[in-house]
C-alpha cells in the first residue's frame, strides 16, 4: 500500500514539475537588438559607355547601416504581437544601381543617404495547436521562448517581411550574417512583394507538420515600382505567394527542399508595348495599366553533408513580360554554394562561405534594355547581352561572445547589368554586426 502511495506521489510530483516547466517556458516578453554596418569598396573598371543607371566606372566607397529593435509580447494562448522600429541610412555603390544581383543586401533604393526611422514590422499572430509532439523554441528575434506543437495552424496580419517566412534557406538568406548579395539572400527571380525598404502589408498563414510546412501570403501592392505608397485598389493590385517546404535527413544530416510559386497583380508596364510605342527610347512606366500579372516559381534546397559543412542551391524563373516592381531585375536565376563552420579549426562560431550566381533576362526585358530603356535598378543606354555572373566569398569572425561579428567579403561581378561591354567589377566589403 505504501509503495502504491509512494509511486502515486512520485508521478504527481513529476507531473507538477512538467506542468510548471511548461508554464515557465512560455515567455511573455522578448526584446532584441541588431546593428549592421557594411562598407564596400570597388576599384575603377573600364567600359566604353555609361548610361543613366550604370554602375560608375570610377573608384568608389560606400557604407550602409541598419539598426533594429525587436519587441514581442504574448497576449493569450497562441497569440502574439510584434513591433520592430528600424533605422537605416547610407547607400549602396552607385546609388544602388548598375548590378542586378547587387552586392549589398542591407541597402535600399530610397534616394536618400540620411538615416531614417520607420516601422519595419507591426503584426498580430494567432496560432492553433494540436497533437502531443512539441518543439522547444528559444528566445530569439521575433520569437518567444516556449513549447510549440509540431502540428499547428497560424495566421498573421500586419506589416512584415516576406523573407521572414519564405525561401528560408539554411545557408543563404541573411545579409546581416551570411552572404551579402541580393540574389543570395533570396531567389533573384522572385519579385517578392515589398515597399522600397523591403516590407509588406498583408496576411500570412502557415500550416505546420513534423516534417513539412505549407505557407501562403496575400499582400498589398505599391502604387509605383520600388515605391512606398500602398495601392488602395486591392481587388486589382495584390500578390499571392505559396510555398511548400519538406524537411528530411540523409545519414542523420538534416536537409530541406522548398518549392515556391507566386503571382503579382497590378499595373506594371509591358516591355514589348513600350518598345512599340517608342523604339528608340522606350519607357516602360508609360505603359502601366491595371490587369497585368507577373508569375513565376522558385526551388530552394539546403543539405548538411557533415556537422560542419553544408551546401545549397536555388533555381528561379519569372515570365519577364512586365517590369520589375519590387525586388530586382532578374528573370532567370541560378545560385549554389556552401558554408563551412569554424569548429573544424577550433573556432566554433566562425564561418566560411563561397557561392556563385548566374542571372538572366527574358527576351522582352533584354530587347527593352538594348533599345535604350531603363528599369529602376539597371540600364546602360544600350546592351551587349550576356548573363550576369557573380562569385562571393566571406569569412565571418565571432569577435566577442556571440554578440559582435566582423566579416570580410569579396565579390567578383562579370557582365554587370547583363552587359559584356562593361566590367568585370571587384567589390571588397567589411561587415560589422552587433546583436543581443
Amino acid at each position: 500500500m505504501r509503495k502504491g502511495l509512494l509511486l502515486a506521489s512520485i508521478i504527481f510530483s513529476i507531473t507538477q514539475v512538467c506542468l510548471g516547466q511548461d508554464t515557465i517556458k512560455q515567455q511573455r516578453f522578448s526584446f532584441h537588438f541588431q546593428e549592421t554596418t557594411i562598407t564596400q569598396f570597388k576599384p575603377s573598371f573600364s567600359a566604353p559607355y555609361t548610361g543613366m543607371n550604370s554602375l560608375s566606372t570610377a573608384q568608389e566607397t560606400q557604407s550602409s547601416i541598419t539598426s533594429t529593435l525587436y519587441g514581442s509580447a504574448r497576449l493569450w494562448k497562441g497569440a502574439e504581437v510584434g513591433f520592430n522600429p528600424e533605422l537605416s541610412g547610407g547607400a549602396g555603390l552607385s546609388r544602388t544601381e548598375g548590378v542586378a544581383a547587387f552586392p549589398n543586401g542591407e541597402t535600399f533604393r530610397v534616394g536618400s543617404t540620411a538615416p531614417a526611422i520607420y516601422i519595419a514590422r507591426l503584426y498580430f499572430r494567432q496560432t492553433f495547436e494540436w497533437g502531443k509532439d512539441k518543439d522547444t523554441l528559444q528566445d530569439d528575434v521575433n520569437q518567444l521562448a516556449g513549447l510549440k506543437s509540431k502540428r499547428y495552424f497560424s495566421f498573421q496580419v500586419g506589416k512584415f517581411g516576406m523573407a521572414d517566412f519564405f525561401d528560408n534557406n539554411e545557408f543563404s538568406h541573411d545579409p546581416r550574417e551570411q552572404f551579402m548579395n541580393w540574389a543570395l539572400m533570396d531567389n533573384g527571380a522572385w519579385d517578392y512583394p515589398a515597399n522600397t525598404r523591403g516590407y509588406a502589408l498583408g496576411l500570412y498563414t502557415e500550416l505546420g507538420q513534423p516534417d513539412w510546412t505549407l505557407r501562403f501570403a496575400f499582400t498589398m501592392v505599391t502604387t509605383q515600382a520600388n515605391g512606398s505608397v500602398w495601392d488602395q485598389k486591392i481587388g486589382h493590385a495584390n500578390t499571392q505567394t505559396l510555398e511548400y517546404e519538406k524537411r528530411y535527413s540523409i545519414n542523420d544530416q538534416k536537409g530541406a527542399v522548398r518549392v515556391l510559386v507566386f503571382s503579382n497583380n497590378g499595373k506594371p508596364g509591358n516591355y514589348n508595348q513600350a518598345i512599340a510605342q517608342n523604339p528608340t527610347t522606350p519607357n516602360v512606366d508609360s505603359t502601366q495599366a491595371y490587369g497585368r500579372r507577373k508569375y513565376g516559381f522558385g526551388i530552394s534546397a539546403d543539405q548538411y553533408l557533415s556537422k560542419y559543412f553544408g551546401v545549397f542551391a536555388r533555381l528561379g524563373y519569372n515570365d519577364g513580360h512586365t517590369e520589375t516592381w519590387y525586388f530586382t531585375e532578374i528573370d532567370r536565376s541560378l545560385s549554389f554554394g556552401g558554408t563551412l563552420k569554424g569548429g573544424l579549426w577550433k573556432r566554433d562560431d566562425d564561418e566560411l562561405g563561397l557561392a556563385f550566381i548566374g542571372s538572366g533576362l527574358s527576351s522582352e526585358h533584354r530587347n527593352y534594355l538594348a533599345d535604350g530603356g531603363y528599369g529602376f535598378i539597371i540600364g546602360d543606354g544600350k546592351l551587349n547581352y550576356s548573363p550576369e555572373m557573380v562569385a562571393e566569398l566571406y569569412y565571418k569572425i565571432n569577435a566577442y561572445k556571440k554578440t559582435f561579428w566582423l566579416t570580410p567579403d569579396y565579390q567578383f561581378i562579370l557582365n554587370p547589368a547583363y552587359n559584356s561591354d562593361r566590367g568585370p567589377v571587384n567589390v571588397f566589403s567589411m561587415r560589422v554586426h552587433v546583436a543581443f
